[in-house]
């Protein structure tokens, strides 16, 4: 996903992965054919989805606690929603469907207002109310809720504690149905 050092923090670590969404983005644009559209549809989708629910169970439930976070991370979390409601319609689409350029800008337009919204209010706010150790750790566990996480959308799972109680049933049947599909592409 983003270079990766131990010393890394949280806010740096989103950011890195804030810049290859935007590049994702791009590359979908750009990619010359349907194989390769869908392919680098595919890994936004699958990152996407990894980094909203290690968000969900890391970085906004210590951003609540902040004095005005609330207010913050339930905006976040409804962009989190209303953005995974868009990803979920186009997971169902092939890149060759009409519909898919515009719901696609759709969702180009929904994540990078999120992103924005995130580093101009979430993340000064985790940058003042914890130390450099804490988002050290708080970067270890983003990474370690990824490992695990769902690789495709699940509108309506934006809590700590939804994503605690459906995500490890999601991220089962997520991996296995994109291990199928991976094998049957190889030819």
């Amino acid at each position: 996903m983003s270079p990766q050092t131990e010393k890394d923090d949280v806010v740096t670590l989103l950011l890195a992965q804030h810049e290859r969404i935007r590049s994702l983005f791009q590359e979908v644009d750009k990619a010359a054919g349907s194989d390769a559209k869908q392919e680098s549809f595919e890994e936004l989708r699958r990152l996407l989805a990894v980094h909203e629910t290690a968000e969900e169970l890391v970085v906004h439930p210590e951003a609540r606690s902040a004095d005005g976070g609330s207010d913050v991370v339930d905006a976040r979390l409804q962009e989190e929603h209303d953005a995974k409601e868009v990803l979920a319609a186009l997971d169902g689409m092939e890149v060759t469907d009409p519909a898919f350029t515009e719901r696609f800008a759709e969702l180009r337009q929904a994540v990078l207002a999120h992103a924005e919204a995130e580093e101009h209010e979430e993340f000064p706010l985790l940058r003042s109310t914890t130390d450099d150790k804490t988002r050290e750790r708080m970067a270890a566990a983003v990474r370690a809720a990824e490992s695990m996480a769902p690789t495709r959308p699940h509108p309506g799972v934006e809590s700590q504690t939804a994503n605690l109680a459906a995500g490890p049933l999601a991220s089962l049947v997520d991996r296995t149905r994109d291990a199928v599909r991976g094998a049957l592409r190889q030819d």
